[in-house]
């Protein structure tokens, strides 16, 4: 478990014999503990690269075809996971599988009823508009006219009719149920014309069914014919079925066995191969190689040797903070994935980014409806169809469902810390709701407190900065860097030299009224000086406003805080006004405004608290020792449900040993 830091990587050889190589693939795939990498040249210069076979091509094919029969069986419960010791059990026992030809008959068939069955709805609807009709059909096809049916308000209807030429000779026919049904024949010529005047109108038209009878008999024909394909339908899913119940659970695991072959031969073009050996390399988390070589020593018979790759290139990121802080891992991976190298910051941002949001929001009205809102994102949005579409629309442009979780985890720390505020300052919606039901008196109201907020603000940002930079320091250090880390530690002095500079010409102090005063101004001397030795003149100089202005741009903590409540106390006065004013139009009005402006507030509530908080983060507090672009680490695998993996429980292998080969 990483804190801090990324899992350390070592990248790693792995030499064995050809006999060997489908075990050793099959144990690096279900531990999933390895990102193969293409063969570096060094060892290229001894081997030559994995060629394909027409065992591969045949793998290839047989798992496209499983995993169409997969997908064409109805799931049932597949019961214990089956086992295949080698590739040519899996082959086997796809060869026993006889349903292939039956399956896609049957699918094909379902498919096209499918198709005739949506024809036929379509048919029905259309039929059941033109139920006014009295005739035949048959009467409206000609080769000199077409007829079409449309569905428009009176108006819309009227201005159709007189938009045509006179030229089309146009007829129409109305619903008299007054549904705004309406049939219109006119010349065959005279149909693009048509097509072009109903689209200006924003009119969707539809031919006449190519049928000959009254409307009322061929709807009731057609749904005869739909009632037919339903049927048939319903007895291939029973047939479908019936399959499934006997094949289902074979197919799933053969499908599973093969899918686990087919990556196994992805990977064998980055491999290199000998006479009788293979070779390939990976980036592995440090913590595992002990286990690995234990599990590949047992698998083969000491046949297998792992060793070590020197390399200089940057290893794969693996994050792995505890359970808790994991979930903040989705606001760094938004922002750039840590170079493998570098400090992790999520443990300082779950901790950092739950505080801010909290104290910017710090009213328990607000901060419990969006501690709700953020339950009811986590259960996947219950009830989610009554909102209106285009609230709906809006919330799916601005994150997937599993992005809008993840949000919702990170958000709950600080809903709660902004509650505590709440109940502690007495801000329920900005209403003092304690004061007025029990006489409670806060002992403190931010609007009140303002000079003390702003310095509070102030040294938070202190640390922060201070922070950074010390971890840029170290990363420094750690590479290497002796005049870029000295930089590093020329901002933590610059830094506190400003603060305890700015108080004292704040209170109006000097070197004679306060003794450390000179020892603040040598602060700042120093501090500039580190910073010009670790970075250059102009960079250096530069820093020094950066400093400040970073540890200042925390001071909007308070802003964001004060603004909140003040437009909440607009709201109030005003829609609590119009309600003590008594009228009826006031009560309501007032109450709309309360209703809307607070609804207002929750959403600000929202995003600037969030983006403000990870503002400063990302921006006063990463620039100080971030640079991101960090490679993801991507093992090796995927997890097994039908089949039996290679790795047993206990993280050993699984199944019978590959013992040695007896001496001649």
């Amino acid at each position: 478990m990483g804190v801090l830091r990324p899992v350390a990587m070592s990248k790693v050889g792995v030499l064995g014999l050809k006999d060997d190589r489908e075990r050793i693939l099959g144990l690096l795939h279900d531990l999933r503990i390895a990102q193969i990498e293409p063969l570096s040249p060094e060892a290229l210069s001894a081997l030559v690269p994995e060629r394909g076979s027409e065992l591969q091509r045949r793998v290839g094919d047989e798992a496209l075809r499983f995993r169409g029969l997969k997908h064409a069986l109805p799931p049932v419960p597949t019961g214990p996971p089956r086992r295949f010791d080698s590739l040519d059990d899996v082959l086997a026992a796809a060869r026993t599988v006889p349903i292939d030809a039956e399956v896609a008959e049957l699918k094909r068939e379902d498919d096209r009823l499918l198709t005739e069955e949506r024809a036929l709805d379509e048919r029905i609807g259309l039929l059941d508009r033109l139920a006014f009709y009295p005739d035949r059909l048959e009467y409206l096809r000609a080769r000199s006219f077409v007829t079409f049916v449309g569905e428009a308000e009176p108006k819309q209807r009227g201005a159709l009719a007189a938009a045509l030429p006179p030229t089309s000779d146009a007829q129409f026919l109305d619903d008299p149920r007054g549904s705004g049904t309406f049939l219109v024949s006119l010349r065959t010529q005279s149909a693009e014309v048509l097509a072009r005047v109903a689209q200006s109108f924003a009119l969707r038209l539809s031919t006449v069914p190519a049928v000959d009878g009254p409307p009322a008999e061929e709807a009731q024909h057609a749904r005869v014919a739909r009632a037919m394909a339903v049927g048939r339908r319903a007895a291939i899913a029973a047939r479908l079925g019936t399959l499934a119940r006997e094949w289902y659970p074979t197919v799933a695991a053969i499908d599973e066995a093969l899918q686990v072959e087919n990556r196994k031969i992805e990977v064998l073009s980055k491999l290199g191969a000998g006479r009788e050996t293979f070779a390939l390399e990976a980036w592995i988390p440090t913590r595992d190689l002990a286990r690995l070589s234990a599990i590949l020593a047992g698998a083969t018979g000491d046949r297998a040797y792992l060793y070590s790759v020197p390399t200089k290139e940057e290893p794969p990121t693996l994050m792995d903070n505890p359970k808790g802080i994991r979930r903040f891992e989705f606001f760094i991976r938004f922002y750039s994935l840590p170079q493998a190298t570098e400090w992790d910051p999520t443990l300082v941002f779950a901790i950092v980014f739950p505080i801010f949001f909290g104290f910017m929001l710090a009213d328990w009205g607000y901060g419990l409806t969006i501690l709700l809102i953020c339950l009811w994102m986590i259960a996947g949005f219950p009830g989610a169809r009554r909102l209106p579409k285009f609230g709906r629309d809006f919330v799916k442009r601005i994150m997937g469902p599993q992005g809008m979780r993840q949000l919702a985890y990170a958000l709950l720390p600080g809903c709660a810390i902004a509650i505590g505020l709440g109940l502690y300052s007495d801000a329920f919606f900005g209403f003092p709701l304690f004061h007025a039901l029990f006489g409670y008196d806060s002992p403190f109201v931010p609007s009140q407190h303002v000079p003390a907020l702003l310095l509070f603000a102030g040294f938070v940002g202190l640390a922060m900065v201070s922070l950074g930079f010390l971890f840029g320091l170290l990363k420094e250090y750690f590479h290497h860097h002796p005049r870029a880390a000295a930089g590093k530690a020329g901002g933590i002095v610059l830094a506190w030299g400003i603060a305890f500079f700015g108080l004292c010409v704040i209170h109006g102090a000097d070197h004679v009224s306060n003794p450390l005063f000179d020892l603040y101004v040598a602060m700042l001397a120093a501090g500039l000086g580190l910073l010009v030795i670790g970075e250059g003149i102009q960079l250096g100089v530069m820093g020094l406003i950066e400093v400040l202005s970073h540890i200042l741009s925390y001071t909007r903590l308070v802003g964001i805080l004060l603004a909140s409540i003040i437009l909440a106390l607009v709201i109030n006065s005003i829609g609590g006004g119009l309600v003590v004013g008594g009228t009826l139009v006031g009560i309501v009005a007032g109450l709309a405004i309360i209703l809307v402006g607070q609804s207002f507030n929750v959403i600000l509530g929202v995003f600037e608290p969030g983006i403000q908080g990870a503002r400063l983060i990302f921006v006063e507090y990463f620039s100080k020792f971030y640079s991101g672009n960090g490679r993801p680490f991507r093992p090796f695998g995927a997890p097994r449900t039908h089949t039996v993996p290679t790795v047993a429980p206990d993280g050993l292998a699984a199944g019978p040993l590959v013992q040695a080969p007896p001496p001649d």
